[in-house]
């Protein structure tokens, strides 16, 4: 069975002919951030002695919203391939940015442990699938605003009633709320409540999860 390699290029890229070693690779991607691109293209070097295409993504702006944006975009155009993501070649920076996009893709990953691949858990979130138009909706207009939004302005510039506000952020036995998904954070601001959207929400909003 052939792989498709990803790799974030960190200070550890040794471990990534590791990976080419105990995986049939017929293609390596390395995420690389402006500051390491010369790690990434001694890498495409030795690559050559493989035989293997590598191509250099460049990494800009916030690096966890943008491995996610390119490890999605990779699994939608390497559509029905076998990718499997080696995050032991990172620092540990984008160690964690690109084990928690393979999560959210639902993408095999290994670390890099005693010269010898350590294949981790694939935990799948589907977000998507616990999201409801409304809870979707009050993301987006928290992604607009700079600043806490109390439950009362939620619910003026959603046309949603307060109780049905507290309900998709709150949830209840049943359902869980944007609270409990870790797509938004409560914070109390001048002695109310007040919601901001988390890291992960943001990723979702912007169509990177």
């Amino acid at each position: 069975m052939k792989h498709i390699l990803i790799a974030p290029v960190g200070d550890n890229i040794e471990a990534l002919f590791i990976g080419i070693r105990e995986f049939n690779i017929e293609k390596v991607y390395l995420l690389s951030p402006q500051e390491r691109l010369d790690d990434a293209e001694k890498a495409v070097k030795d690559l050559e002695k493989f035989k293997i295409p590598c191509q250099i993504i460049r990494l800009k702006g916030n690096l966890l919203e943008e491995m996610f944006r390119v490890v999605g975009e990779i699994k939608t155009g390497e559509k029905d391939k076998n990718i499997i993501v080696n995050i032991g070649t990172g620092d540990r920076i984008s160690q964690c940015a690109a084990l928690s996009a393979s999560f959210v893709n639902g993408l095999k990953a290994f670390d890099v442990a005693n010269n010898e691949p350590l294949m981790l858990p694939v935990l799948r979130f589907e977000y998507y699938k616990l999201l409801t138009e409304k809870k979707m909706r009050l993301l987006k207009i928290l992604n607009q605003e700079d600043c806490y939004s109390s439950l009362e302005e939620l619910a003026k510039r959603s046309g949603m009633s307060l109780p049905l506000i507290s309900y998709h952020v709150n949830g209840n036995l049943k359902t869980e709320g944007l609270k409990d998904l870790g797509l938004a954070e409560t914070h109390i601001h001048k002695g109310k409540t007040a919601l901001t959207i988390s890291t992960m929400g943001k990723l979702l909003v912007k169509g990177y999860v």
